[in-house]
């Protein structure tokens, strides 16, 4: 299966360093993907640039994760896509994406999409505080804590090729 990964959706996601951190905590590849107008780069992390376009970073993850990675996204969409690949998704304020919510919370931004074609005026999103860090954190870490036994488990072996 090779050595698992975190893919961070980079573009406008506020953890950055923290999952950066994480995945270096745990001896886990980390792989920044955002798009030519928001080029990031971080030591720790390999950095994938790709050209600026609606979802190009999305596909780009999309097109090279593999079952029991790790995807930071925002995007509920592209998390489906993640988990129905057999990965595993955690946004930046720390749900992590499962077969029992996503089809609520595709089903609530399609609704909420549907409203604002209507001309209904939504709320943004809440100002970010420095507990959502700490939620996010400590759910990235047993995230990979779970899915470095489930590696093993399959595998028969240590998930980092050792």
């Amino acid at each position: 299966m090779g050595l698992m990964k975190i893919w961070i959706d980079a573009d406008g996601c506020p953890v950055v360093d923290i999952a950066v951190q994480v995945a270096g905590e745990f001896h886990i590849p980390a792989c920044i993907v955002c798009d030519t107008s928001h080029y990031i780069i971080r030591e720790g992390a390999e950095t994938l640039t790709v050209s600026e376009g609606k979802d190009a970073a999305d596909f780009a993850i999309l097109n090279r994760v593999r079952k029991k990675d790790i995807v930071v996204t925002q995007d509920y969409g592209l998390a489906a896509l993640i988990l129905a690949k057999g990965g595993y998704a955690i946004h930046p304020k720390g749900l992590i994406y499962s077969e029992t919510n996503i089809d609520r919370l595709l089903a609530q931004r399609q609704l909420a999409q549907k409203m604002r074609l209507a001309g209904v005026r939504m709320k943004g999103p809440k100002k970010r505080l420095a507990t959502d860090d700490l939620l996010f954190r400590e759910r990235l870490v047993g995230l990979c804590r779970t899915a470095i036994a489930e590696r093993k488990d399959e595998e028969g072996q240590d998930p980092k090729g050792r």
